[in-house]
């Protein structure tokens, strides 16, 4: 078993915060993942069949979205078939104990593979895993989840648990809840055609895929050692743990909690027990707020930010990449966490400005990859594509133009760089500097183009959780994985939070 604390402290000396090799720019040998892909093609959002298999997401933001209703056609099949209907989960585990959180994971390429070997590293010794939000790309199909799920996961020998993403409901939700739940399909509704957003919505709705059967059971092989089981009651849930109950929530395609959900959030919050969030949608994210609203009034965050719930920490998926928030609420302080990092594309940090949202200072608050590499890395990756050679900016360069746009110290030691002309346009182009005109390039990059830039060769910059449990604290680890072999060998150690418990 591995110890924890000894690689946490080796960790941290080779981050991507001490030195440019700890974040993979001298990237001497790929690492071992390499040997566990799969052999098929790279997943790419520059396919047109992903973008249309996708399509239910535009659609519910022009038509409405359905999730609510559907969840609760789910949550009802399953309580008619037994299913516990406080949607919880005993865990058997001591008063000390520790998990993995992963979100975002479910490409099925290189950039989720090479995750593997830090998780499987770290994670030993782990009584469990969840994946927070999107674990098949692109629209959750059942089919899917021997490549993007059984095979990179196969040689954890704990349970895993999830709650799904925004992608997991393109299919309806059909493929997570066979799997993870063990359910068989919804019966179809039949409805006519109305005349209204929810018929139009219908016209070109994508429809949950006939599950292969057969090959979803040669799938279930590969995590079929009695350790590995996991059946939950549905797409939300509360795993029991003697110190710290952990509360996962489906936050759909909108990010909304129907009527259904959000009494069970209100009645399971309740418990007297410290607690963890585990939800599709991040509360914070960026420099915004984003509370997640409840059917019927209030968010989510009301629920997390009420001191007589006593949640110390809020994990969200969705935005891949890893971001801490500390957030004081009412004399004591909630650690709110972005934890998309663990296998999809790269969402770029260094269009995200200084941070003041929550009250959370820039000093207090903590991102992966530092926004320097992710400038660095967007600019070798369109200086590339788009033969224009000056765009490139080294790590150094890239370090120095954030410093100064943020107004911080750069987090490792460079070599002084002065700023020069070209390097502000490269940075602008890329939305790490603001555009004359106040042009909308930072979110575009964000957004968009970062969503197109998939890459198969190191660095990744991608991320994973570990999570310590004690009677007395909660420790929280953010490490990383570059796709390096030195870095598979000695996970890098991002961040660390300590959180009372008593």
């Amino acid at each position: 078993m591995v110890d924890i604390g000894r690689a946490a402290r080796r960790g941290r000396d080779g981050s991507s915060r001490v030195s440019e090799e700890g974040a993979g720019w001298s990237c001497a040998r790929v690492g071992t993942f390499r040997d566990m892909l799969p052999g098929r093609e790279s997943f790419s959002w520059l396919n047109p069949r992903a973008l249309w298999r996708s399509r239910n997401e535009v659609l519910a933001a022009l038509f409405g979205d359905p999730s609510g209703e559907v969840r609760a056609r789910w949550v009802a099949a399953q309580r008619e078939r037994g299913a516990d209907p406080a949607m919880r989960i005993p865990v058997d585990v001591g008063p000390e104990f520790s998990f993995l959180v992963l979100g975002d994971t479910g490409e099925g390429d290189a950039s989720q593979y090479a995750v593997v070997p830090g998780m499987l590293k770290i994670g030993q010794g782990t009584s469990f895993a969840v994946i927070a939000s999107d674990v098949i790309y692109p629209a959750g199909s059942g089919n899917d989840y021997d490549v993007k799920f059984f095979r990179p996961y196969q040689d954890y020998p704990a349970p895993i648990y999830a709650v799904p993403g925004n992608h997991d409901w393109y299919d309806g939700l059909g493929g997570f809840m066979r799997v993870f739940c063990e359910a068989p399909a919804l019966k179809a509704e039949r409805q006519g055609f109305r005349l209204s957003p929810s018929g139009l919505r219908g016209l070109l709705w994508r429809k949950p895929d006939m599950i292969d059967e057969a090959a979803l059971e040669r799938a279930r092989e590969r995590r079929s050692k009695p350790g590995q089981r996991a059946v939950q009651p549905g797409p939300y849930w509360a795993l029991e743990t003697p110190s710290l109950l952990v509360v996962g929530v489906d936050t759909g395609i909108g990010g909304a909690l129907d009527a259904g959900q959000a009494r069970w959030l209100r009645e399971v919050s309740r418990d007297p027990r410290p607690k963890m969030l585990i939800t599709g949608k991040p509360v914070y994210v960026r420099d915004e707020y984003r509370p997640s609203a409840l059917e019927g009034g209030g968010t989510i965050d009301d629920i997390v930010a009420d001191p007589a719930h006593n949640y110390v920490a809020a994990i969200g998926g969705d935005v891949h990449n890893y971001q801490r928030f500390p957030v004081s609420r009412g004399g004591r302080t909630i650690q709110y966490i972005v934890a998309g990092g663990s296998g999809a594309f790269m969402h770029a940090t260094h269009t995200i400005p200084r941070v003041t949202v929550g009250g959370v200072s820039e000093d207090d608050y903590r991102c992966y990859p530092l926004r320097g590499d992710s400038l660095s890395f967007y600019s070798r990756l369109y200086s590339d594509r788009l033969r224009m050679r000056w765009l490139y900016l080294t790590p150094a360069e890239s370090a120095a133009v954030m410093s100064r746009r943020i107004g911080v110290t750069p987090v490792r030691d460079v070599p002084p760089v002065p700023v020069t002309a070209r390097m502000r346009w490269a940075a602008r182009i890329l939305g790490g500097l603001p555009m004359p005109f106040r042009l909308p390039v930072g979110r575009t990059f964000h957004r968009y183009l970062s969503e197109l830039s998939d890459w198969d060769t190191p660095p990744f910059f991608k991320s994973f959780l570990h999570v310590s449990v004690t009677p007395e604290a909660l420790t929280i680890r953010c490490f990383a994985a570059t796709g390096c072999l030195e870095q598979e060998l000695e996970p890098p150690l991002e961040d660390e939070v300590v959180i009372p418990l008593a």
